[in-house]
């Protein structure tokens, strides 16, 4: 790419097209709307996954098979695989139940399509 001033045609392409991109409404809005920070939306990220992944009652009483499993496991035997394991999925079995408990009780606020 040459450092110099664009040769006369290719400046007044260059310009049409310009004024044209700042015409364009739609294109103006977005670019406003446009978040100066980079990388993804977290909390966006975060509601569209807490709406489409609702519990389901097989899937909690699976792992909360599988989590006392590892609870006695950890219990009966002392390994640190079983104890850290069953560490990282109590947690999540909770969460899910009360997730769970919450849909049940009709108290899971709006429904995931937003109407």
């Amino acid at each position: 790419m040459s450092l110099g001033r664009l040769p006369e045609h290719e400046q007044h392409i260059l310009d049409e097209i310009e004024r044209s991109l700042r015409r364009d409404r739609r294109l103006n809005r977005l670019m406003r709307g446009r978040r100066t920070r980079r990388g993804p939306d977290l909390r966006r990220l975060a509601g569209r996954v807490a709406r489409r992944a609702a519990p389901r009652g097989r899937t909690v009483a699976l792992l909360a098979v599988v989590a006392v499993a590892l609870m006695v496991t950890g219990l009966v035997t002392a390994a640190p695989w079983a104890i850290w394991t069953f560490a990282v999925v109590w947690p999540v079995v909770v969460f899910m139940g009360f997730r769970l408990l919450s849909r049940w009780s009709g108290d899971a606020g709006p429904p995931p399509d937003g109407r």
